[in-house]
């Protein structure tokens, strides 16, 4: 790889963090508006009428998530159906029904937005289940997320209240004056940069060679643009973001990762505002930045630098990456989306060198809060700050307490449950899979395409995928099996859901007590030393879990030539 390339490399990253910079303030302050706002739009006072909802009501944190809950299985419950009923739907293409396996676990995988997927799209979904049930879901899950989140930042900035807020109200508004339109601004440019749209079905081509293809069109660029914005990653081919349909350029690649970025980066400038102090907006968007660089670096180095002979005799590691977007395009798309829940991609993480396929995994154990998935980034974060809070109050003798609220014994167990949940998922979901006679040769025989360390590599990758709601794949294993749609599954359910019960709960005891005035024992949380703690809390919290099994797949892999 060439100078040239490495500079190329350079400017695009130093672009993204130019535009994302800009973005920052606009787009924070316009999402604080939209969620904090008295008035309700014409619109949304007609879905209000239509839902049977009273948008001047608020909920407690118990009433509010028992309405997460309860619009999400219904949500699963329409896309299972969808899915089981393709063949006598419109533009279905001739598709048969989804077995039932497989239909449990995209319905799970797009309600959680997670977006895993364990068959190849275009030769699976029809054009309507596509449109009316996973890109519906890409949607509804990500203003979950950010409803959720806004919840959350409510607790810190109430004072005396029992309630965080009104569920429909954040759902509607969020899909409403957010992701709607900026998903129809999205898909313009897309559509601009050469992005398939249409309803066309499958075409049938001869290629230079002389062989015959079947090439199956759709509404591409409508479903790629929420895709992105909200982080969920479902991809109209089975290529994903690798597909000249769906990417077709370096630009479009530039763009992509903009719009990944582009809502969980502005999101500390919302919790910001809606606190009242922008420097704990700057201070959380410091922490994600950080994380997101170093990776950026390590992932970029170690994928140019190579990772064994054949590759360092080819001059570069450009297995699985495609040629139009280069290692620094690739590595920089691969950071982005497993830093946030998007598991989108534009190389085949696979692919990678061993330690360099070990830095998406890592961006995912580490909870993917660099910035992490529209809402889960900025609601994990903030329980990482309530962590380091309180470590920092123990290190120096303080009362741990942050943005004027007292952590006590409730928040900290909260916070700390929060924490257990998906390490418990990844690695017990993993264990399981070697651990039953019967289920370990299945995966063994069927599902794993590399024996050995990078076997393991690819489950263990599958699980944290899963449990951490990404969605990416090492694309070595097959995942189409009942074992694995049902683990995987319940994986993804559990991995999205207990921790939004956890994070409510926790918003419900911050918003019921009252302001704590600063003194001189009060651990300041915007300033440098509390951003370097909150990064290290991050990263130790991360090593001291997976660290073991890291050694047994990719450090194991990596390590020995």
């Amino acid at each position: 790889m060439g100078a040239a390339d490495v500079w190329l490399g350079v400017l695009q990253a130093t672009t993204l963090i130019a535009v994302l910079v800009l973005l920052y303030r606009p787009l924070g302050d316009y999402m604080a508006r939209v969620y904090t706002g008295a008035r309700d739009l014409r619109a949304e006072r007609g879905i209000y009428r239509l839902i049977g909802v009273d948008p001047t009501s608020e909920q407690t944190w118990r009433a509010y998530a028992r309405s997460v809950l309860a619009f999400s299985v219904v949500g699963l419950l329409l896309l299972y159906l969808l899915q089981r009923i393709q063949q006598v739907l419109p533009l279905s293409l001739g598709l048969p029904a989804v077995p039932e396996p497989l239909a449990f676990n995209t319905a799970a995988s797009f309600v959680a937005n997670t977006n895993w997927q364990s068959y190849s799209p275009e030769q699976t979904m029809g054009h309507l289940v596509q449109l009316a049930g996973l890109a519906v879901q890409n949607f509804t899950s990500a203003a979950v997320g950010i409803a959720v989140a806004i919840a959350l930042v409510r607790g810190f900035a109430r004072r005396g209240s029992a309630t965080i807020g009104n569920f429909w109200v954040d759902l509607i508004r969020g899909l409403v004056r957010l992701l709607l339109p900026l998903a129809v601004l999205s898909a313009l440019a897309l559509i601009l940069g050469g992005v398939a749209q249409n309803l066309s079905g499958f075409t049938d081509v001869h290629t230079v060679a002389g062989a015959a293809q079947s090439i199956p069109g759709g509404p591409v660029a409508s479903q790629e643009a929420i895709k992105l914005l909200g982080t969920n990653g479902g991809g109209f081919y089975n290529a994903n973001s690798a597909h000249p349909f769906e990417n077709p350029a370096p630009w479009t690649n530039l763009l992509e990762i903009l719009l990944i970025l582009a809502i969980p980066f502005a999101l500390p400038r919302t919790f910001g505002r809606i606190v009242g102090d922008h420097r704990q907006g700057y201070a959380i968007a410091a922490v994600m930045g950080t994380i997101f660089l170093v990776s950026l670096f390590a992932l970029s180095a170690l994928e140019l630098g190579g990772g064994g002979t054949a590759t360092q005799a080819a001059g570069a590691a450009m297995e699985g990456k495609e040629q139009r977007f280069g290692i620094l395009g690739s590595t920089l798309f691969g950071t982005a989306s497993t830093l946030t829940s998007t598991g989108a991609v534009n190389a085949m993480h696979d692919s990678f060198t061993p330690l360099g396929g070990m830095m998406p995994m890592i961006n995912m154990m580490l909870g993917e809060v660099a910035p992490g998935g529209v809402g889960s980034g900025l609601y994990g974060m903030l329980i990482l700050a309530v962590i380091a809070v309180f470590v920092g109050g123990l290190l120096v003798g303080r009362t741990p307490e942050y943005l004027g609220k007292r952590l006590g014994p409730r928040e900290i167990k909260l916070a700390s449950l929060y924490i257990l949940v998906t390490p418990t998922l990844v690695l017990a979901g993993t264990a399981l899979s070697f651990a039953i006679p019967p289920i370990r040769a299945d995966v063994e025989k069927t599902s794993i395409l590399n024996p050995g360390p990078h076997g393991l590599s690819e489950v263990l990758y599958a699980f944290t995928s899963a449990a951490n709601n990404n969605g990416s794949a090492f694309a070595g294993l097959t995942a189409n099996t009942p074992w694995l749609n049902t683990a995987l599954g319940v994986a993804m359910l559990l991995g999205r859901f207990i921790p939004i019960v956890f994070v409510l709960a926790l918003a419900g005891s911050l918003a019921q007590q009252q302001h704590v005035p600063e003194t001189a024992g009060t651990l300041p949380t915007h300033r440098p030393q509390f951003v370097g703690l909150l990064i290290a809390v991050s990263v130790v919290v991360t090593a001291l879990t997976y660290f073991p099994v890291l050694t047994l797949g990719p450090l194991a892999e990596g390590l020995v030539r």
